[in-house]
């Protein structure tokens, strides 16, 4: 059925059909390729004046992307020989050249609609073959082209090598994408930086409507995941004959953008021939004699492969090495070098590109005369593509060459699924056959979308909801070596659809890095990390990746490089003097393996034996007169009060347990209570019993025993039943003190109520303020009698003691703490014990002659 009367762009009309190379293969079913190989020198756009014939003369061959071709016809050759894959039916295919333009990708859309050998737009009147489906690429531009004119007709296309942005639905639909979900590689590219922890990079894109998508809806991702941007450029346009001065003074700029950057690491946005900009630069520094003065890491798209003009045929690579390139997933296809081994351009006369592929390939022409065939560098077509060096064909395939074979044998399986189904159980002649997939070419673009299948290397080839392959990507490490070879070396790979653990990997160790950095993984920061036990402060007007470094405040601590901000220790870890880890915080208490505990101990039972052996003292003299005048009971009570007292210490020392936390100040407060109470009841016998010696006193009846069991008993009372109500209502117990010390938990014990712990002391001070007031008022009583003036400075030093202890317990803190208070027991139970029976232990052992009743009652001399 002709198709006729629709409207062509002015610009195609008039070119002739010849400018187009073209690799043809006849078949029952076509397959059509449209793809770039070549680089007009002049411009292509205007069409309005009919080009020379001189045209195809005047062209730059891009001899790495022959391969493309090279695939489709292998996967071509490989489906026709296989007896399962099409049952009678063979596959044929045409390719064509655009030329990297618009205008040219729509005369080649256009000569696929019509009639074979006869350009005659939109017009097609022969039906030799069926044209089931088309592959183009490799640049997006070429697919967006190519879909504004085919999806008119409904003919299923498939992309290769780059992802288009095609905005309009009644295009998308019929367009498949050999190419994996964009926003995948994009977050790999992140993961990737965020590994390398490379987070101030430069940006180069080219103005495409991929390159502003991935500017404007990209990017901004980067940002959020914490990387930042030095520069973000637009590429220059590349230009070959025309608009040279321009160009190079715009490469120029750019150039002195790049080394100028503090950026370790270039992110390239880019198409498949941006690696002749890449090149471009060591010539453009050596013509403006700008000093190379660094190398960078470039990190590519996956739309970019390796291609070069053939005036950059010895230029050195060096600018490449090291780049990381993220790539469509591929593996080696048996038999395909092989097959490239074996292709000879005196045979292939239907390919229309291979002459040009060789010329430029082995620097050698072709003779179009006899006196040419005598040239020293003629093509003899048995030159050997291995021979090349990889910079101009590289045998192992591309990952663009992958994506055309998989492309091939898509449309394959999809045309079996569609055949198995409409033919199943009809035995027909070959020509009803190819009528019938005329009449069912509409339902094609259904059975390509559900296509799935296993290629030859064993690997699932399926589309998603969105026409877009079902793969991941490889990541690749590019290595140039002396001899102008570029080798590429899968270092790792990323996949959203594989396990989380298994999404991401990459063989860090296998990557060769630029020869600036000697084999060291490069940096590319804005500033340097701060160290442990510092943290980030931003600078004002720059980016968030641009901060200083200021060290932690004291008590917080940073225990990783570059952290936002410091943190507080836990209560039971305090900070290092560096202020980059938080160390555990030790048990502290006063323990008897320690010096102090153990010097406090050995005092503390020291006392008590001395004590001890005073009441022995005593008891044995009972009998005696400075025994029995000084009030046998109080003295054997008051021995017997310091002898615990002594003892009481013992309960502070060690871990607290809740035992020794309830008895320890309670029994401490009881005991000097009574003790105290002993010494008041002491002195009142003392000044009442000289008082009422005196002729006519009325004190006779107030001195006895029942006056000093009545004090003793009072104090006792009284301080027991404060004692009582504080373990009723606030007892003490275990407790860790973690603030008090900044290197120790403090193993303690909780008074539970402070106030009731100085109420019982207060109590003390009492009966001991009551005792030295006593004491000092019967100072100057007679010798014989006076036990009050020992009694004064006893009571001078315990008042001494324990009110020096108030602020020297408030002002020590853990473990001293504790030691504080029983030094002021030590101290305050000594010093009653000295003062008050030194003197009668000196009269009783060592003048026993005064210990009599006549030298008691003696008066002293009169002064």
């Amino acid at each position: 059925m002709p198709l006729c009367h629709i409207p062509v762009p002015k610009c195609i009309i008039g070119v002739p059909p010849k400018i187009n190379h073209k690799y043809y293969q006849s078949g029952d079913v076509i397959i059509a390729g449209i793809t770039s190989q070549s680089y007009m020198f002049s411009n292509p756009l205007n069409f309005e004046s009919h080009p020379s014939s001189e045209l195809l003369d005047d062209l730059i061959f891009l001899t790495q992307t022959y391969q493309h071709i090279l695939a489709f016809a292998f996967a071509v050759k490989k489906i026709n020989e296989d007896p399962q894959m099409l049952n009678n039916i063979s596959l044929g295919f045409n390719i064509y050249n655009a030329y990297f333009t618009g205008s040219l990708t729509y005369l080649a859309s256009l000569e696929l609609l019509s009639t074979w050998a006869k350009f005659i737009p939109n017009y097609k009147c022969d039906s030799q073959s069926t044209n089931m489906a088309t592959i183009g690429g490799p640049d997006s531009q070429a697919c967006v082209f190519m879909a504004t004119i085919l999806s008119i007709y409904k003919i299923p296309q498939l992309g290769y090598g780059s992802s288009p942005v095609i905005s309009d639905p009644s295009q998308q639909a019929f367009f498949q994408c050999m190419f994996p979900n964009i926003n995948q590689q994009y977050t790999g590219m992140i993961q990737l930086l965020l590994l390398f922890t490379w987070t101030w990079i430069g940006v180069i894109f080219i103005q495409d409507h991929n390159g502003l998508r991935f500017v404007q809806k990209e990017l901004p991702k980067f940002s959020q995941s914490g990387i930042c941007f030095e520069f973000i450029e637009r590429l220059p346009t590349l230009y070959f004959k025309t608009g040279i001065d321009e160009m190079v003074e715009s490469w120029v700029k750019m150039y002195q953008k790049i080394i100028g950057s503090r950026a370790s690491v270039v992110l390239l946005h880019g198409e498949i021939h941006t690696t002749i900009f890449l090149r471009a630069f060591p010539r453009i520094a050596q013509l403006e004699n700008i000093p190379m003065k660094t190398s960078k890491v470039w990190m590519m798209t996956a739309e970019m492969e390796f291609t070069s003009v053939p005036f950059q045929r010895s230029w050195d690579l060096d600018i490449l090495h090291g780049a990381l390139a993220f790539a469509t997933h591929s593996q080696e296809l048996v038999g395909f070098q092989n097959f490239i081994q074996r292709r000879n351009p005196n045979v292939e006369t239907r390919d229309g590109f291979i002459k040009d592929f060789w010329k430029q390939a082995f620097d050698c022409s072709f003779p179009t005369s006899s006196e040419e065939s005598n040239a020293w560098n003629c093509c003899t077509g048995e030159e050997n593509p291995e021979d090349l060096p990889r910079s101009v064909f590289d045998m192992n395939i591309t990952p663009h060459s992958y994506a055309v074979y998989n492309a091939v044998y898509s449309v394959a399986h999809a045309l079996q699924r569609m055949t198995s189904v409409k033919l199943k159980h009809r035995i027909i002649s070959r020509k009803e056959q190819k009528k019938l997939l005329n009449q069912h070419l509409w339902q094609f673009h259904y059975h390509l979308q559900k296509v799935s299948f296993n290629n030859s290397v064993g690997e699932l080839i399926s589309f998603d909801q969105n026409g877009r392959l079902e793969t991941g990507f490889d990541i690749i490490n590019w290595i140039a070596s002396p001899n102008l070879s570029l080798y590429r070396v899968k270092v790792g790979k990323f996949d959203l659809r594989a396990p989380k653990d298994q999404m991401f990997s990459l063989y860090v160790d296998a990557i060769k890095w630029p020869e600036r950095f000697n084999q060291v993984q490069p940096r590319s920061l804005c500033n340097e990390f701060c160290q442990k036990g510092y943290s980030k402060t931003k600078r004002e007007g720059e980016s968030f990746c641009c901060y200083d470094c200021l060290p932690c405040p004291r008590g917080k601590v940073s225990n990783q490089m570059d952290m936002d901000s410091c943190y507080q220790c836990p209560e039971d870890h305090y900070a290092s003097k560096t202020q980059d880890q938080c160390i555990p915080k030790e048990i502290s208490f006063l323990s008897f393996h320690e010096p102090l505990g153990i010097t406090l101990a050995i005092v503390a039972l020291l006392f008590s034996f001395i004590t001890a052996l005073i009441l022995a003292v005593f008891i044995q003299h009972k009998d005696t007169a400075i025994v029995k005048a000084n009030n046998q009971g109080l003295s054997y009570a008051l021995l017997a009060s310091l002898l615990l007292s002594f003892l009481c210490p013992l309960l502070f020392i060690g871990r607290p347990q809740r035992a020794t936390c309830l008895l320890r100040q309670t029994a401490f407060g009881i005991i000097f209570s009574v003790a105290v109470s002993c010494v008041v009841a002491k002195t009142l016998t003392v000044v009442l019993a000289f008082m009422a010696t005196r002729p006519g006193s009325q004190m006779r009846s107030w001195v006895g025993r029942r006056l000093a069991l009545f004090i003793v008993l009072s104090g006792s009372f009284i301080q027991t039943t404060l004692c009582t109500v504080w373990l009723v209502n606030s007892a003490p117990f275990p407790d860790l003190d973690m603030g008090s010390l900044p290197t120790e938990i403090v193993l303690e014990c909780n008074e539970g109520s402070t106030a009731m712990f100085y109420v019982v002391l207060g109590f003390i001070g009492l009966l001991a303020m009551i005792s030295f007031t006593v004491a000092f008022l019967g100072r100057n009583l007679p010798d014989s009698f006076n036990e009050a003036k020992f009694i004064t400075l006893s009571m001078l030093l315990f008042c001494s003691v324990w009110i020096s202890f108030v602020p020297a317990y408030q002002s020590t803190k853990g473990k001293y703490t504790v030691a504080v208070e029983i030094f002021s027991i030590l101290a305050s139970s000594a010093g009653l014990l000295t003062l008050i029976f030194s003197p009668k232990l000196y009269i009783i052992l060592i003048r026993p002659e005064l210990n009599n009743r006549q030298q008691l009652m003696r008066k002293p001399p009169m002064k």
